[in-house]
């Protein structure tokens, strides 16, 4: 019986961790192998450690996700007709993958310039303050997107040899174009929930937007959070996965019926006016 309870209580952890996402996956049609990936939380040293040596204050609720599980890991499949196909993938590094954007190896080949090289300052956009990749900004890496970017948490306007506080959430898109997403971890986390860890979602924040696959993948799977891009389509319809019964159970166009009162009150022949005559003299006779 005790075994029984355990596995309960670690199902319900699970269940209250992923805010029931998975039962949701399963249910969805040809969704496989939904696979979430059980960490252990993170010691307290650790996130002492991290802040020390990044002179960072980590926030209050990604600091109690990391004493909950130290990183997280969603996966899920879909079957189309007989090949299995990767889809869905949720990430957030642990505190160990939490390190600065500069010392990821994908930004550090030989005789490549650097970030701070690329960096440049744009006046010229209303909204948040970009992050810059000199000393003016701390940036780490929360979660590599599978390749498809990179979403940050950034400290801005730091100053050397102070302990960072306030950070944000932004998205670093292949191009090295910073957009923003949240002011807060628990937003992000519940973003990635709410899209699925469906591929390059985050790009909804961006000027173009997903790439048309992922359009598809997103119109079949979340029909109901999904937007479709207004300046990729030509007739400036969103791509919703709906159904207007109107336009699709009409049927086929029927001609007109001809009313048969007007064809009757206009004159044909002689022989029609008669019988208009006739009729009308009955009428008088009644009335007598």
């Amino acid at each position: 019986m005790e075994e029984v309870k355990d596995d309960k209580t670690c199902k319900g952890f699970v269940d209250r961790l992923t805010l029931g996402i998975i039962r949701v996956l399963e249910n969805l049609p040809g969704v496989l192998d939904v696979r979430f990936v059980e960490k252990p939380p993170a010691e307290k040293r650790c996130l002492l450690s991290w802040e020390q040596k990044n002179n960072c204050t980590l926030p209050e609720d990604l600091r109690d996700f990391y004493l909950t599980t130290d990183g997280f890991m969603l996966a899920w499949n879909t079957k189309l007709e007989n090949e299995v196909v990767p889809v869905g993938c949720m990430m957030i590094n642990n505190v160990a993958q939490l390190r600065p954007l500069i010392q990821s190896n994908l930004y550090s080949l030989p005789n490549a310039p650097t970030l701070a090289d690329l960096d440049f300052d744009d006046d010229l956009e209303d909204g948040p303050e970009k992050p810059h990749f000199d000393s003016r900004s701390r940036i780490f890496e929360l979660d590599p997107c599978n390749g498809n970017g990179k979403v940050c948490l950034v400290y801005n306007n730091c100053t050397s040899g102070v302990m960072a506080q306030q950070c944000e959430v932004w998205f670093l898109d292949r191009s090295l174009f910073w957009h923003y997403l949240t002011t807060s971890f628990t937003a992000y986390y519940r973003l990635m929930i709410t899209h699925l860890g469906l591929p390059e979602w985050q790009y909804n924040v961006t000027p173009y937007g997903p790439s048309p696959q992922a359009k598809q993948w997103a119109a079949l799977y979340q029909p109901l959070t999904f937007h479709g891009d207004s300046h990729s389509d030509m007739a400036g319809e969103s791509l919703l996965n709906k159904l207007d019964p109107a336009k699709a159970f009409r049927g086929k166009a029927k001609p007109p019926t001809p009313k048969k009162k007007q064809a009757a009150q206009v004159p044909a022949s002689g022989g029609s006016t008669a019988k208009a005559q006739g009729v009308s003299g009955r009428h008088s006779v009644t009335k007598r």
